[in-house]
């Protein structure tokens, strides 16, 4: 007799928390925000991630035995021209995220190297700052696809280690914050008010537009969960369990995102360390944990020079973590979401030679022209007139919008879902159609809000258009890519759907 051994809850919670929570958005939220990011995360994690997470339980447990993903949860759930779309956003996410990874990688590469970020300062051939980042990035992504296409899969085990690293690193901040605050009189570095909660020190952050635009950060920070979703099939009794492990682990990491965030003010002070040099979202991991570095050091009463040194170390060590981390995820991302994509839509909308895997089971020419498009992408936000920091800053706005929006399309899924009575549901953690309604219809407003005031926010505080357009450009363009990709395939099979084409009228 064959037994598979079931997953059991509290390692539930643990895939959960490593798939979801990330370490850099904690000093990135408190760049942006101080303290005052910790209310949006507790809004953000009521209005967002909670029941979110409840809706891909629901459709992980229903539709745990299809092959297709999120496909076919949204094609059985809407129509196929909805489910295409809503995957194909979903997989251009990634693209994004490939753009922005290949160029901000090499933030944490010179902290490894160096203990800093000099990446701004760095020139080769008559090229820096962006144009350096740009070209680096394109080098990159070519050889990473390159070794992808041979199946050299098992490159990435050189990686895994990364988690364990990003792990040890959410440790030594929540215990070197202590050790700071304990060592300081419990004084901490960024004074603790009511104020401080409900403002932001970020200049582009203090009004009301500028704050909401921030709910992005958090609905991104609480991104990943759908993956582990399809693991309900896997768990031990998933009906009672699995539940009570997003329950258990939604808390878990929104009260934790919380907790680490006032962590940080324990031992950085906002305008002493976030306000000189050039601080970007893309450094301001490393600069915060060469900051804790220095101030144990302090309270530990070693001298100005060895404290420096710790502080080198601390920034070395989250450098080489996130570098390990994100080479993992790079060898997983380059050919991982195409194939999905590839094989889990109907196979007629690709091209033929599109859908063409190799001996080594990859989508050989289908990865290289995902390779010249994310080429294409950084070359054209690379060789324009800004700096490199601000070039990083604009890479991670794009990526937090695009990588939300596919959210919206699920939680959209959801409610037909609710409605056909027909799909059965072996876990209905929103008893009824009308609830599960209200919440898909609440989710789909939040990330509408907060992608709104995200997109907006440049043009009315900083008259910054470059950033605006920036961030709609990708999102719009493949939208009308896979429009065009779907209408061909309609056409060439003649099919008919009015399903997706009367959405609106069936909610």
């Amino acid at each position: 007799m064959n037994k598979t051994k079931k997953i059991g809850m509290y390692t539930l919670v643990l895939m959960i928390f490593t798939s979801v929570f990330g370490f850099t958005n904690i000093p990135r939220s408190f760049y942006l925000m101080g303290y005052g990011a910790i209310p949006w995360y507790i809004i953000s994690g009521i209005l967002f991630f909670i029941p979110y997470a409840f809706m891909m339980t629901e459709f992980g447990a229903a539709f745990k035995d299809e092959k297709g993903g999120i496909y076919s949860w949204m094609e059985k759930s809407v129509g196929s021209k909805f489910a295409f779309l809503g995957t194909f956003m979903w997989y251009t996410s990634n693209i994004i995220w490939m753009v922005s990874v290949a160029s901000s990688i090499w933030v944490p590469a010179s902290n490894f190297l160096f203990g800093s970020d000099k990446t701004q300062e760095w020139e080769l051939l008559g090229l820096s700052g962006s144009k350096l980042l740009g070209i680096l990035g394109i080098i990159l992504i070519i050889t990473i696809t390159y070794i992808s296409t041979k199946g050299l899969k098992n490159i990435s085990k050189i990686a895994s280690i990364g988690g364990i690293f990003v792990t040890i690193a959410n440790i030594l901040l929540l215990v070197g914050g202590i050790i700071v605050l304990v060592g300081n009189g419990f004084t901490p570095a960024e004074p603790i008010n009511f104020h401080a909660f409900v403002s932001s020190p970020n200049k582009n952050y203090t009004s009301i537009i500028g704050m909401a635009s921030f709910m992005v950060f958090a609905l991104f920070s609480y991104g990943g969960l759908e993956v582990v979703s399809g693991l309900v099939d896997e768990a031990e009794n998933p009906i009672k369990n699995f539940p009570k492990a997003i329950k258990l682990s939604a808390i878990i990491i929104s009260v934790g995102y919380c907790i680490a965030i006032l962590f940080v003010g324990f031992f950085t002070n906002w305008n002493s360390i976030l306000t000189v040099g050039n601080v970007n979202m893309a450094n301001v991991a490393y600069i915060v944990l060469n900051n804790l570095g220095i101030q144990i050091g302090n309270v530990l009463g070693f001298s100005q020079g060895n404290a420096v040194i710790l502080g080198n170390f601390f920034a070395r060590f989250i450098g080489l973590s996130m570098l390990l981390a994100l080479t993992e995820a790079f060898f997983t991302v380059i050919y991982s979401p195409i194939k999905q994509l590839i094989e889990g839509t109907p196979n007629k909308i690709w091209p033929k030679s599109w859908t063409k895997i190799n001996k080594n089971n990859m989508p050989t020419n289908a990865m290289w022209i995902q390779c010249a498009v994310v080429v294409i992408i950084i070359a054209l936000s690379a060789f324009g007139d800004k700096s490199a920091s601000k070039f990083l800053d604009y890479l991670i706005l794009m990526g937090n919008v695009s990588m939300t929006i596919p959210y919206m399309f699920l939680s959209i899924a959801f409610i037909y879902f609710k409605k056909k009575e027909y799909i059965n549901k072996p876990i209905k953690i929103f008893k009824s159609y009308k609830s599960g309604a209200i919440w898909g219809i609440i989710v789909t407003f939040i990330i509408g809000f907060a992608n709104i005031f995200t997109i907006i926010q440049p043009i009315i505080e900083e008259n910054d258009y470059f950033s605006t357009v920036l961030q709609v450009a990708g999102p719009i363009l493949f939208v009308i890519i896979g429009l065009i990709l779907y209408a061909r395939y309609k056409k060439k099979n003649k099919l008919n759907n009015k399903e997706d084409d009367s959405l609106l009228s069936k909610i």
